[in-house]
């Protein structure tokens, strides 16, 4: 057996930066254990695979691995996934059943080998709990106590999808400085994944509005990771100073190991409820091959 592949770099138009991802673009066939180990082979934080849809009017299935396990949504393969449908289809919207629910994507073209895909989020953020430990956290992270916290952002646990510790800290320097504690990590950032998503407001910097850093889910440090800013964008509405209307920001990640990575977010509220949440980002690719798979 064998499949084609293409690699792609996403939330950048920049080829050798933003996060890498590998597409199977047909990966009909596969059984899960066999989808798990291609992912385990590319050893990338995540690897996709597009099927045929079950519902005709959709535009495929899609399966999310990391080497380790499968996500039920994550923002970077949705991004690269449709960039990657929207180059091969000439399609301006792609609809992609993933394990989390549908999701609908916008493209746009840049070229023949990249483009920019944005997509409302197929659940809603929602706060699982609160974070009290500021000392744990600030141990964990190699930071000071003092270090925790953002403007009136306080740490807490968010999930649209999927789990993340959100922790916020003074400013970027602070990002600079997080030297991970892997003694005490698991106790402090107990929930679903021991995944921490670090991020702080960068007022003095002209291209964006936040910056953060991912740690956990088995990856080390991950450059640039959707469903973390999909999570924050919870925290976020929870802050932003309207009862009613829409706020976009830019987010920067994977600049401390360069591989610098550029998200958007949307959000949407309605009589102070958070009514619409949306991501999105460029993608460029960057390879393709083949995997021999026959014995």
């Amino acid at each position: 057996m064998k499949l084609d592949y293409l690699l792609l770099d996403v939330f950048t138009r920049k080829r050798l930066t933003g996060n890498q991802l590998a597409v199977v673009p047909r990966a009909d066939g596969l059984l899960d254990d066999e989808m798990q180990a291609i992912a385990r082979e590319f050893n990338l934080s995540e690897t996709v695979f597009i099927l045929k849809p079950q519902v005709e009017r959709n535009t495929a299935a899609v399966r999310i691995f990391t080497p380790y396990q499968e996500l039920p949504f994550a923002g970077h393969p949705t991004v690269g996934a449709a960039v990657a449908l929207g180059l091969s289809s000439r399609a301006s919207a792609v609809r992609l059943e993933e394990k989390v629910g549908i999701v609908t994507a916008l493209f746009e073209k840049h070229d023949r080998r990249s483009g920019e895909a944005r997509f409302s989020l197929p659940r809603l953020p929602a706060r699982l709990a609160s974070l009290d430990d500021r000392l744990g956290l600030a141990q964990a992270l190699g930071i000071e106590v003092e270090d925790i916290g953002c403007g009136a952002y306080r740490p807490a646990v968010f999930s649209a999808g999927v789990t993340f510790h959100l922790v916020p800290v003074r400013d970027a320097s602070v990002l600079r400085r997080i030297t991970v504690n892997r003694l005490c990590w698991n106790d402090v950032f107990h929930h679903e994944h021991q995944s921490a998503y670090v991020f702080t407001l960068t007022p003095d910097e002209n291209d964006n509005d936040l910056a953060a850093r991912m740690f956990g889910m088995g990856l080390g440090e991950d450059p640039g990771t959707g469903s973390a800013a999909a999570a924050l964008i919870g925290l976020l509405a929870e802050q932003a100073p309207l009862a009613s209307g829409q706020a976009d920001f830019i987010l920067r990640q994977g600049h401390e190991m360069g591989r610098p990575c550029r998200i958007t977010l949307q959000l949407r509220k309605e009589n102070d409820v958070l009514v619409h949440g949306a991501i999105g980002g460029d993608a460029v690719v960057v390879g393709e091959g083949v995997l021999d798979l026959d014995d």
